[in-house]
């Protein structure tokens, strides 16, 4: 199921959430009784796709106006719109009008930290905070040196500063997994 979207993803080279992330993702809602997620970062439509089908109702923000579109028509192809709302804007933007279950961040790897606490306000009680793509194709854990590009050294430099920033936020407990491509989860404290 959904090959064709995993298959467009690859032959365009959209990033989509890996199978493993996935089961993770799935697991960790069924362990929280989560029931609504707000999604950070649509691209296709293909993470969104996926929840909506297990049951989940699903708000997701995409700044680029050719990947909304495309996640548009794949909603509507897969005649999920009743439990799928798509945003048009940039997520540092949006203001949430509900609160969520399940946030779930998989957008700019470099804006984690501001997306985290941009949209933790909306998280119910109860609920936990997901992020994607923590191992960053497994540079995160390379020596920075090793790393050619400068680009892509700021980049793990942020991710890795903000899974540092994660462990020693008093207001969550966080686990990581290296499921799919590294992911955290965020409980608040109570």
């Amino acid at each position: 199921m959904f090959e064709d979207l995993k298959e467009y993803a690859i032959l365009n080279n959209v990033p989509i959430i890996r199978d493993g992330g996935f089961e993770f993702l799935s697991l960790e809602i069924q362990k929280h009784s989560s029931s609504s997620v707000l999604e950070i970062g649509t691209a296709i439509g293909y993470s969104a796709i996926r929840l909506a089908s297990i049951g989940l109702n699903v708000t997701t923000i995409e700044r680029n106006k050719d990947m909304y579109d495309l996640a548009v028509k794949n909603v509507d192809r897969y005649n999920l719109n009743d439990k799928i709302e798509l945003v048009y804007q940039d997520a540092l933007d949006y203001a949430p009008t509900k609160t969520y279950d399940l946030i779930f961040i998989d957008a700019a790897k470099a804006q984690n930290r501001k997306f985290f606490e941009r949209f933790s306000p909306f998280l119910n009680d109860g609920g936990i905070i997901i992020v994607d793509n923590l191992n960053f194709h497994n540079l995160v854990d390379q020596d920075l040196s090793e790393i050619k590009s400068k680009n892509l050294r700021s980049l793990v430099r942020k991710i890795n500063e903000f899974k540092e920033w994660l462990k020693n936020n008093p207001d969550y407990i966080t686990e990581f997994t290296d499921m799919g491509d590294g992911m955290s989860v965020s409980i608040k404290r109570c």
